[in-house]
């Protein structure tokens, strides 16, 4: 079977080959049930049981590709996205025109900030300091953007235009080596920053994973289902099953901390008098709602981590 043969019929969802973002949407692939064996010696992968297939692609890539109507459906990174929609914007293209690509969910994960940095013993305090001056950056539409907007609201005509150059790697270092006065790029941590020498003075972005979809998909109803199975699994990694046993006497008290999604799973025990619960709680709560369902006297509590979750819609 040849490569367009193998294609055929199937929605399109091309995810990053590699980088920061790689291993975490794999991940939540896997969680969401969506199973697949990868080509041999191709950025392609078919999925089992789904007329889907995996499209292995640069995450900068997947905003052009999916507002074009080459691919369904992607998972990148907001800045990739915003990026894109600025070249978009600067090629003429209304905002509500961007060819074809909306977002349908935050993935919670890959959260990073694209931020304009200095050199620490710099005399550049603030970003209308450095209006004017040289600024490197692999996000040269978005930069210009931030900067064209600046020099409007300052009125800085007379300080010239900032001159944005393009580097495509270690953008960290164009401040040490001479190549501009300060930088815009992505920060998680900040360490590498630091090590570098800059500090932050100003974000242009905050980001994080984001899936996206073509606004004329070829399969409307499996984007739906996809999306479904994803928003579910990641739903299932801000939440855990709480389970207990309380007395009929304080059990209005126990559901006020435990009133799950709806409402608490509540059933007659065999022992007179007596309820088992189980009513879903945010994990980063879970310590604090144990200590509380203590206090109101439950017993037997149990937390449980669970794979997948539906809402219903």
């Amino acid at each position: 079977m040849n490569l367009a043969s193998s294609l055929d019929g199937r929605l399109l969802f091309a995810v990053p080959k590699k980088g920061r973002l790689n291993k975490a949407v794999l991940g939540l692939l896997e969680g969401a049930g969506i199973q697949f064996k990868p080509e041999h010696r191709l950025d392609i992968a078919l999925v089992k049981h789904l007329p889907l297939a995996l499209i292995f692609l640069r995450a900068s890539e997947i905003p052009t590709f999916v507002a074009d109507g080459n691919v369904d459906i992607g998972i990148t990174g907001w800045d990739m996205v915003q990026e894109h929609d600025a070249g978009a914007a600067t090629a003429g293209v209304g905002q509500n025109q961007i060819a074809g690509s909306e977002k349908l969910l935050d993935l919670e994960f890959g959260y990073c900030k694209l931020q304009v940095q200095v050199p620490q013993r710099g005399p550049y305090i603030a970003p209308k300091d450095v209006v004017g001056k040289t600024v490197a950056t692999s996000f040269p539409l978005l930069t210009a953007q931030y900067f064209a907007q600046l020099e409007k609201e300052l009125g800085a005509s007379e300080l010239g235009t900032t001159e944005i150059i393009e580097l495509s790697g270690s953008v960290e270092a164009a401040c040490a080596l001479g190549v501009a006065d300060a930088i815009v790029d992505l920060v998680e941590s900040g360490e590498t920053m630091q090590a570098a020498g800059l500090k932050a003075i100003d974000t242009v972005l905050e980001s994080q994973a984001v899936l996206i979809r073509s606004r004329n998909p070829s399969n409307p109803e499996l984007v739906d289902k996809i999306a479904r199975r994803i928003e579910g699994k990641i739903a299932a990694n801000r939440h855990v099953l709480c389970q207990y046993n309380i007395p009929r006497a304080k059990l209005a008290d126990a559901t006020k901390i435990t009133p799950g999604m709806r409402a608490p799973t509540i059933t007659a025990l065999e022992e007179d008098g007596w309820f088992a619960v189980s009513a879903m709680v945010a994990k980063r709560e879970v310590a604090g709602v144990m200590d509380d369902l203590v206090k109101a006297g439950a017993q037997d509590i149990l937390i449980l981590n669970f794979q997948n979750s539906r809402s219903g819609h």
